[in-house]
């Protein structure tokens, strides 16, 4: 009992810096592009990796320590305390809740069904983007409607703000994790 919950911390932890120092990387290499914030990123990579390894447990404490370090390390731009919380604790734990598929990717795997766990990987990798992506366009609408260009709907400036950098995030994650669990699939069981 010990040593798997020492497991589970220590692969916590290497996986939030993880993710924390992908998301960094990208950050630099997009920050002119979206200026309040948002990058292509595969930060949600380890999160999903972790989802599907221990379950909603794992994902979603991932995904929130990784929300806490990119405000405590400020890498974060946050408005408000609303927003903050909205787009660093809820989108990044959002996107943990991949973990609700973590069962049918590990019967997919333990029975060798490679169409079984990669649509499950696909599913949880869609739906916890997608919460993400709720997150950050909510926060968007309500603390970043002053950016909309004259005329449009504050709605539509946050979705497609957001979404321009969340589809490709969400795609390359998850080509990788597929890749990934591929390349190590008794890891994740």
């Amino acid at each position: 009992m010990g040593t798997n919950r020492t497991l589970f911390l220590t692969e916590v932890a290497v996986f939030t810096a993880l993710a924390y120092l992908l998301d960094l990387a990208s950050g630099f290499l997009f920050s002119r592009i979206w200026p309040q914030g948002g990058s292509v990123s595969i930060a949600m990579v380890p999160i999903f990796l972790m989802a599907y390894r221990w379950g909603l447990k794992g994902g979603v404490l991932t995904g929130f320590l990784l929300g806490l370090l990119q405000i405590i390390l400020g890498m974060s731009q946050v408005a408000h305390p609303v927003q903050g919380f909205l787009d660093y604790f809820v989108a990044f734990s959002a996107v943990g809740l991949a973990g609700i598929f973590a069962g049918q990717v590990k019967a997919g795997l333990k029975s060798g069904n490679k169409t079984k766990w990669m649509v499950y990987v696909l599913f949880g990798v869609f739906a916890g983007s997608a919460l993400r992506l709720l997150a950050h366009v909510v926060a968007g609408i309500v603390f970043f409607a002053k950016y909309a260009p004259p005329g449009q709907p504050a709605a539509l400036y946050s979705i497609i703000y957001n979404g321009t950098y969340m589809l490709p995030s969400a795609i390359l994650s998850g080509i990788i994790v597929i890749l990934v669990i591929s390349g190590a699939p008794k890891r994740m069981i």
